[in-house]
């Protein structure tokens, strides 16, 4: 058991085993600053129903480039498709079967299997495939994209782009409801400066960067952010919009984030503080999870004393004593061997992705025949552009005209 020892007597409003932000490890490129490029792909992962790809099609006619729809669960590739028909180039997957062994099985997946830290989500299959698409297609510049995010001017995307010349990717800030893990967003909620970071929900990604991967841990996209010594060169720029959710809807997201908010914490924290990810030995952990225990102890105490909603303050606090119980469950040796194979796995994905395009002959030109290539064809539908544009069938998908996202 880890001793509960709290700060919140001595100030309420903050806590002193917590780093609120890593803003600093990133640049800020100001409104109007950088060269604009053509984005080649849109890639959202998607999970909702079909009309939640209005926004990523509109984009898509906009910028004139292919959106790439990988869907899962409530969204379909068919629906998809048939509400982008004649407005954007869009290929919709549904995303099961020979899409999944296009994938190499993970060290870090396998380590998670049958424990309670397995996360049984596919959000970084789904980007793991949308790069392996974009390396075999010989793309240059992609952005991900959630389907609750909302790109309030067009051009940002295309200045993130640009911007992927010279850096390993560039996020898009989130304005709205701010993007963070639960035990953060609890924190902010009780009166904790707490600051946000960039994230795979609106990220601009280069070739040179595709060769990094998504693992399947909550905070994927901060390790796709890493090399093997720390923060690849990031940066953000421009702006999207959250749509709101609930964080505290049950007690099961506060304990499946623990594990990856817990290590992505610690190995940014070790950044901040000027060192790298190779000083994240077990001296460290040891350490740290004493750290994230008494962070997570010291929100507890603020929001019981400081949110005035009884039912809200009630569910805060049973998803913060799941992220607990979940914390003091985690051994140092445990996040070592997670770095260990974390490791071994970017060398996989890059030997994988190489041998994939070794076998690809120049005769598999055009997705369509890199899908049929990789025999994920009868998994893929396809929507061309009918010249009609967008004007005429804004109406019908509830876009925006042109004008008004800033293109």
């Amino acid at each position: 058991m880890i001793e509960s020892t709290s700060a919140v007597d001595d100030l309420e409003t903050r806590s002193r085993y917590h780093h609120e932000s890593h803003r600093t490890l990133i640049s800020t490129v100001r409104a109007g600053a950088g060269v604009a490029r053509d984005v080649d792909a849109i890639i959202v992962p998607t999970a909702r129903p079909a009309p939640a790809m209005r926004h990523a099609i509109g984009l898509a006619s906009r910028l004139g480039c292919t959106l790439v729809a990988l869907c899962s669960k409530s969204s379909s590739a068919r629906e998809v498709v048939a509400l982008a028909d004649g407005v954007a180039s869009v290929v919709a997957i549904d995303v099961r079967g020979p899409l999944r062994e296009l994938v190499p099985r993970f060290e870090t997946c396998f380590l998670m299997e049958n424990t309670r830290f397995e996360r049984r989500t596919d959000t970084s299959l789904k980007r793991n495939l949308g790069l392996l698409l974009s390396h075999l297609m010989g793309w240059r510049r992609v952005v991900f994209l959630d389907d609750d995010i909302t790109v309030l001017r067009a051009q940002d995307l295309r200045v993130a782009a640009g911007l992927t010349d010279t850096h390993a990717a560039v996020g898009l800030n989130v304005v709205g409801y701010p993007d963070n893990s639960v035990v953060c967003h609890a924190y902010r909620e009780a009166g904790g400066p707490q600051k946000t970071f960039i994230g795979g929900g609106a990220l601009a990604v280069g070739a040179r960067s595709m060769t990094s991967f998504f693992p399947n841990i909550y905070n994927e996209d901060w390790f796709f952010l890493l090399d093997d010594e720390g923060l690849r060169r990031s940066a953000v720029a421009g702006e999207v919009r959250q749509a709101p959710y609930d964080p505290f809807a049950t007690r099961q997201r506060a304990a499946k984030e623990e594990l990856g908010d817990l290590l992505a914490e610690g190995l940014f924290a070790l950044l901040d503080d000027g060192r790298t990810t190779r000083d994240a030995t077990h001296r460290f952990w040891r350490g740290f999870l004493v750290t994230r225990f008494r962070f997570i102890n010291d929100v507890l105490a603020m929001v019981d004393s400081t949110v005035r909603d009884g039912d809200r303050r009630r569910r805060m606090l049973t998803a913060l004593r799941a992220a607990r119980a979940q914390c003091e469950s985690i051994r140092a040796d445990q996040c070592v061997r997670y770095l260990a194979a974390w490791r071994s796995d970017r060398v996989r994905w890059r030997q994988h992705l190489d041998e994939l395009r070794a076998r690809k002959g120049p005769e598999v030109r055009g997705l369509e025949k890199l899908l049929s290539y990789l025999g994920i064809a009868h998994e893929a539908w396809h929507s061309r552009p009918t010249g009609q544009g967008l004007h005429e069938n804004a109406a019908d998908l509830g876009l925006a005209p042109a004008a008004s996202v800033g293109q």
